[in-house]
């Protein structure tokens, strides 16, 4: 199923796309480039994911030994 969308672009760049692509190319053009971008930006948030999770992993393992050493070091006393 096809959608419609209008964009507001500048004037340069419109005169400049209709110059250089055939006509009806420009929505093929656009459409392959916004799958692109949101295909990048999904992975990216992956990434930032994968690095939050990552991390909270790596502090609770810290948070483990941190609460080894401090109650070895009370039951010293």
């Amino acid at each position: 199923m096809k959608k419609h969308l209008s964009l507001n672009i500048e004037a340069e760049v419109y005169w400049e796309i209709k110059r250089t692509f055939p006509p009806g190319q420009i929505s093929t053009l656009t459409n392959d480039i916004l799958k692109e971008y949101l295909k990048k930006k999904k992975r990216e948030e992956l990434i930032a994911s994968y690095k939050r999770t990552a991390a909270s992993k790596i502090t609770k393992e810290e948070d483990k030994i941190w609460e080894g050493s401090i109650e070895d070091g009370i039951e010293n006393e």
